[in-house]
């Protein structure tokens, strides 16, 4: 028996890539680099606001990515005031989280977003009871794929990594799950493809929020 699970949060639990796209081509345009479709920030979110606005530079021509500092300080400026921009809870998340807190399972979530925005993110469309823990990226926690900020929510919930399911939509998810010792479980209502996930090891994967259960 699982005795908590935690989520990544951005293609897992909330669909946030039009606040994402809309901010980094904000920050790019300010600069006169030129703005990509939002479907491509599905292959450039996961690993952070600093790696996300390299991966735009990168693939905007500025390889030596000497425009860094002044994008990223943009686009982390844009982002604070669009970080909820269009941004939606998949369909059957709260249904999940509540069927989750009625058979007394931790919830919690780690995501490679500044922290600040993350529970901003979860307050407004969660609320404050669905989860334990909300963490985000902060200063001295090494972010995704190490598998610190997973093992400290286990030390906060005083519960085993093989006690934890790990549940996310991208590989550095199921790298983070794994380094942890957690059972992972790889969803295909993100940003990513199942075979991303079958690469790298998803013990399960899954359509629908609800199919966690049979995993407890």
């Amino acid at each position: 028996m699982k005795k908590a699970v935690i989520f990544d949060l951005d293609g897992t639990l909330s669909d946030s890539l039009l606040s994402i796209a809309y901010s980094a081509n904000l920050a790019l345009s300010a600069f006169g680099f030129a703005p990509f479709e939002t479907e491509r920030f599905k292959y450039f979110v996961g690993d952070g606001a600093a790696e996300l606005v390299r991966r735009c530079l990168r693939n905007d021509g500025d390889e030596e990515l000497v425009h860094f500092d002044e994008v990223y300080g943009k686009y982390c400026e844009v982002f604070e005031e669009y970080c909820m921009y269009q941004v939606k809870p998949y369909e059957g998340i709260k249904e999940l989280l509540s069927e989750l807190r009625k058979r007394k399972i931790y919830t919690a979530v780690l995501s490679n977003k500044p922290h600040e925005r993350t529970l901003t993110v979860i307050h407004e469309l969660f609320g404050d009871t669905l989860f334990d823990v909300v963490q985000g990226q902060k200063d001295g926690v090494p972010k995704k794929p190490a598998p610190d900020g997973a093992l400290k929510i286990c030390e906060e919930l005083s519960i085993l990594p093989e006690e934890c399911i790990y549940c996310g939509d991208t590989n550095t998810d199921m790298k983070t799950g794994k380094s942890a010792g957690m059972f992972t479980i790889g969803v295909l209502w993100g940003f990513r493809e199942r075979e991303e996930l079958v690469e790298n090891h998803a013990d399960a994967i899954i359509e629908k929020p609800q199919e966690i259960i049979d995993y407890l």
